[in-house]
């Protein structure tokens, strides 16, 4: 596939998939760049976020999805470019001005309050959701993941990594965003565990929660993905449906294979 082909398909409508993408997202991501010192990261990256989609971003490692969710949260300051939801420009804004505002992040590294209780953790992500979100409740968190009750008193610092994977993606949700930015969720989790974060996402989707998911794991990703994109050297370089992705080998082998 050339770059012209990947550029009309990215721009085409018809790629815009989730209902309403292309007329009013949800969150908008326009010509997005992000530096790290000198090093320029993010080369203009277009993201439409629609209501309640779950959309992966795809690629190898270094190719700027983990810089991609950063810079919409704040982490890193965009260097130019807008990132807006429901139309309200956030790029700029402080992580929790823009958390407030109703988008989540759930990091890689799995930051866990380590002195406090699982309970406790939750309750800290606790916030008063805004206009249109879903409400989501402990009660909820425990159903998705039992093991978080079973130890509900217990230090998070104690937890195993899958342990205090559910417990991040949990407190998230208790803020209940309206965009969730997911980054390598299911990365060392035992396959028990990985099925109930990928269960989990899909019951987001379906209570109207948008989700956008940094995921190494293409099998995953295309099972629980209204919409994929695969980004390259700091751009988006395909936007298109999981089915299209996996009859295109060629892609695949292209930007996605080690």
């Amino acid at each position: 596939m050339t770059a012209a082909t990947i550029a009309a398909e990215r721009d085409a409508p018809a790629n815009a998939t989730a209902a309403g993408t292309a007329a009013a997202p949800l969150l908008a991501v326009e010509q997005l760049h992000a530096h790290y010192g000198k090093s320029h990261i993010l080369h203009g990256v277009d993201l439409l976020v629609g209501e309640s989609e779950v959309l992966s971003l795809l690629g190898r490692n270094g190719a700027g999805r983990s810089t991609t969710l950063k810079a919409i949260m704040g982490l890193v300051a965009p260097t130019a470019g807008q990132v807006r939801l429901r139309g309200r420009e956030l790029a700029g804004a402080r992580p929790h001005q823009i958390c407030r505002a109703g988008i989540g992040y759930v990091p890689e590294e799995r930051e866990v309050f380590a002195n406090l209780t699982v309970d406790e953790n939750l309750r800290m992500g606790e916030q008063k959701a805004p206009r249109g979100a879903p409400r989501w409740t402990v009660e909820q968190m425990f159903d998705y993941f039992p093991r978080l009750k079973e130890r509900r008193d217990t230090k998070a610092g104690s937890m195993s990594g899958g342990e205090q994977q559910m417990l991040t993606i949990c407190r998230s949700l208790l803020g209940n965003p309206l965009v969730l930015l997911i980054d390598e969720p299911t990365e060392g989790l035992a396959p028990k565990i990985v099925a109930q974060v990928g269960e989990c996402i899909r019951d987001m989707h379906r209570r109207g929660v948008s989700v956008v998911l940094v995921e190494q794991k293409l099998a995953i990703a295309l099972k629980v993905s209204t919409r994929v994109c695969i980004m390259g050297h700091g751009r988006i370089v395909f936007e298109g449906s999981p089915e299209a992705l996996r009859a295109d080998e060629a892609l695949v082998a292209q930007w996605l294979a080690v």
